[in-house]
């Protein structure tokens, strides 16, 4: 037995109202003194694939105003790239760093 299939415009719709229903979540970035420039551009490059430039942005952001949102996404993804950033370890390029940079997670509204 054939399987009816939905126009395309029927789709778009209920495509959309799956987006409605899966709440969202920003991970946001937290500032601090123990990380340069160059680890803050590298990190968001290799765990969210941002471009350079898009990173050195979240960059002067996060140092501007203590806080940057660096993805917006689902609640799982989101854990996961806070635990993410939360684990990569301390910047080499300062002696005295001993880790991560923190990260939180809130609803996106």
């Amino acid at each position: 037995m054939a399987e009816e299939v939905g126009t395309q415009e029927e789709v778009a719709t209920s495509i959309e109202d799956v987006a409605k229903v899966v709440p969202r979540y920003h991970v946001i970035l937290l500032d601090d003194d123990e990380h340069t420039y160059d680890y803050v551009i590298e990190m968001l490059m290799d765990i969210f694939g941002h471009s350079m430039n898009t990173a050195y942005e979240m960059a002067c952001e996060v140092d501007a105003n203590g806080r940057v949102i660096v993805d917006t996404t689902h609640k799982e993804r989101a854990e996961l790239k806070k635990e993410q950033i939360e684990s990569y370890g301390p910047d080499w390029r300062i002696p005295t760093c001993k880790g991560s940079m923190s990260a939180t997670i809130e609803p996106a509204e």
